[in-house]
C-alpha cells in the first residue's frame, strides 16, 4: 500500500513539473511578439537596480550571498535564483573596478558561482576581469558560514548586499553586518525562519515568493517572466482548489 502510494506521488510530482515546463513554454513563445510586459513595482529591486548604478559610479562592491543550502535537495532552488542575481549583477557592474564578490555554505554552489562569473565575463568578453576567488566557499555550519561572509560585507568595499539562497537564523549576523558598514541589504530565503529574521532586520525584505521573481525584475530574460506568469496561474488554481475542497465538505460530499 505504501509503495502504490509513492508511486502515486512520484506520478503526479512528475505531471506538476510537466505541466509548469509546459506553462512556461507557452508564454515563452506567446509573449516572445508582445511588448514588454509590465511588472508590479517591488521596493527593493528598485533600490537594488539603483545601488548597482551608484556603486559602479563609486567603485564599489555588491555582495551576493547564495546562502547554504544544497542543490540537490529543496533548498537548491533559492540557490539558482541566487546564481541568476549573480550573473545579472556581474553584468551590471561589469565596468566596475571593484567586480561583484558570491559567498555560500555549500562547495557545489561555490563551483558553480565560480562557474557563472567565468560564462558571463566570456560573454562580455572581458574574460581578463574573471577571479575565481571572488566567489568564496565561508563555512559549512551556519555560524561559520556567517562568521565567514561578514568580512567581506565589512573589509571589500560593499555597497549592497543581496541575500538569496537558504539560511537559518543565522543570517542576522548578515544583516547586522551590513547596517554596521552602512550598506543596502536585500535579502530573501525560502526558509520560514530566516523570513521572519529578515522581515525584522533586513533595511529591504523580500517576502515569500518574490525572491523567485528577482530573475524577472532584474532583467534576466523572457523565460523568468514567463516563470512569473506560471506562477500566478498556478496560484488561482491551488484558490479554486481551496474553495471547491471547502464547498464539497460543507456539502458532505467529502468526508
Amino acid at each position: 500500500m505504501d509503495q502504490a502510494l509513492s508511486m502515486v506521488t512520484s506520478y503526479l510530482g512528475f505531471l506538476f513539473i510537466l505541466l509548469c515546463l509546459g506553462l512556461i513554454l507557452f508564454f515563452c513563445f506567446s509573449d516572445s511578439a508582445r511588448e514588454k510586459i509590465k511588472l508590479r513595482a517591488i521596493q527593493a529591486f528598485s533600490r537594488y537596480r539603483r545601488e548597482v548604478d551608484l556603486a559602479v559610479e563609486a567603485g564599489k562592491r555588491l555582495h551576493i550571498s547564495l546562502g547554504r543550502g544544497t542543490i540537490n535537495e529543496l533548498q537548491g532552488g533559492s540557490a539558482f535564483i541566487g546564481l541568476t542575481i549573480l550573473d545579472r549583477c556581474a553584468r551590471a557592474a561589469s565596468n566596475s573596478d571593484r567586480p561583484p564578490i558570491a559567498t555560500s555554505g555549500d562547495g557545489t554552489v561555490m563551483v558553480l558561482s565560480q562557474d557563472t562569473l567565468q560564462s558571463t565575463y566570456r560573454s562580455l568578453a572581458a574574460e581578463q576581469r574573471y577571479d575565481p576567488t571572488n566567489a568564496r566557499f565561508t563555512g559549512l555550519t551556519p555560524i561559520a558560514f556567517a562568521a565567514g561572509a561578514m568580512p567581506a560585507i565589512h573589509d571589500e568595499h560593499v555597497s549592497a548586499n543581496i541575500l538569496a539562497g537558504h539560511f537559518g537564523t543565522e543570517v542576522a549576523l548578515l544583516t547586522e553586518a551590513g547596517e554596521r558598514s552602512q550598506s543596502l541589504t536585500v535579502a530573501g530565503s525560502d526558509s520560514i525562519p530566516a523570513q521572519a529574521v529578515l522581515y525584522a532586520t533586513a533595511e529591504e525584505p523580500l517576502l515569500g515568493e518574490e525572491l523567485y521573481a528577482a530573475g524577472a525584475y532584474l532583467g534576466g530574460g523572457l523565460a523568468h517572466t514567463a516563470s512569473l506568469r506560471m506562477q500566478d496561474i498556478l496560484r488561482w488554481v491551488l484558490v479554486a482548489a481551496i474553495i471547491i475542497g471547502a464547498i464539497l465538505k460543507l456539502l458532505g460530499i467529502l468526508a
